[in-house]
């Protein structure tokens, strides 16, 4: 048996298209229940990445067939000694020696590049939770990486919301929150508050938990928000804002979003909540996170499920979460090697 590791030609639509079933047939394995590999999302991925970032993408060949690919990026705007890794192998190429090629293939671009640590992410079932394949786990600990962090996706079931419930949370919260009032968009920041999503969006390595992981408060500013919403455009992305805004200032003090993949009309994604410091208290999370929901909801009636992430010590957010109806159904395990 024959394993050939190579760049992956972005200009050949068939080594593209090899790629995207690859990786559909190990999203199927890793995380069964999502919605179908979107088509769209993964070849904007190639062709569109997101701002500051450059990526390395490597198709691994078993006696010509193809059989995994390695995805590296390497941010260039900020944390310039680290890099994000994806390795995905066929499900009916494994333990062939696919993945230990590909990551060979990579640590060589990496040292190359300068880059000092290299970061990725496996799936890993939790105690009395729908069983995981554990070979990601096992094949990032037999490469010599740490686990650094760990992160449980919850599922909000919309079939079986408590409206009533909600209602009550949201009235709560309302009341908690004079002096603020909620504003709500879809797609691209609007120009008044592209500044204040920078800032927030910056804070969130600050404020999230980030176990041992090493790695910088990332920078954004104007520019890159909108780098980003392009590359999220292209990729189909179908995004839902809702933010408080503070009336004394007029700034914006809590933001949250919910995303679809193009392929997806019954899931979503909840992404990124955060509160400013200076404003934490007034329940804006919960608020922000309820009013959002029904903002998603009033555009995607097929909407059935939300899954989100959260690092499993941020018992705050879990508590909100929770609150709302997510309910646990894996984790993320971060992993990190020191080159």
């Amino acid at each position: 048996m024959g394993i050939d590791v190579a760049p992956l030609d972005l200009a050949d639509p068939a080594a593209v298209e090899a790629a995207y079933r690859i990786g559909a047939a190990a999203e199927a394995v890793t995380l069964p229940g999502l919605p179908p590999y979107c088509r769209r999302r993964f070849e904007a991925m190639i062709r569109f990445p997101m701002p500051g970032m450059d990526i390395r993408w490597v198709l691994a060949r078993v006696d010509g067939a193809p059989a995994g690919w390695l995805c590296l990026r390497l941010p260039q705007l900020d944390n310039t000694d680290n890099a994000e890794v994806e390795l995905v192998v066929d499900p009916a190429y494994r333990r062939r020696g696919v993945g230990r090629a590909l990551h060979q293939h990579g640590l060589r671009l990496l040292r190359a590049a300068g880059r000092k640590r290299l970061v990725g992410a496996t799936v890993s079932a939790l105690p009395g939770g729908p069983e995981r394949d554990p070979a990601g786990d096992a094949f990032a600990a037999a490469l010599g990486a740490r686990r650094v962090l760990v992160e449980v996706r919850r599922r909000l079931d919309l079939t079986t919301l408590d409206r009533a419930a909600l209602d009550a949370l949201a009235a709560d919260a309302r009341a908690a929150a004079a002096g603020y009032r909620t504003v709500r968009w879809r797609q691209a920041t609007p120009e008044e508050y592209v500044a204040d999503v920078a800032y927030l969006e910056g804070r969130l390595m600050t404020d999230a938990p980030t176990g041992e992981l090493e790695w910088e408060q990332e920078r954004f500013d104007a520019d890159r928000i909108r780098g980003i919403e392009r590359a999220l455009d292209a990729r189909g992305a179908r995004r839902y804002h809702l933010g408080a805004v503070h009336e004394a200032t007029g700034r914006l003090a809590a933001w949250t979003l919910i995303s679809l993949v193009a392929s997806s009309t019954w899931h979503a994604w909840q992404q990124i909540t955060i509160v400013d410091p200076d404003h934490r208290g007034h329940r804006l999370g919960l608020l922000t996170k309820i009013e959002n929901l029904g903002h998603a909801l009033a555009h995607e009636p097929e909407l059935r499920a939300v899954d989100t992430y959260n690092a499993a010590e941020n018992a705050h957010m879990i508590r909100i979460n929770e609150q709302l109806g997510f309910r646990p159904l894996d984790a993320s395990t971060e992993w990190q090697l020191t080159l």
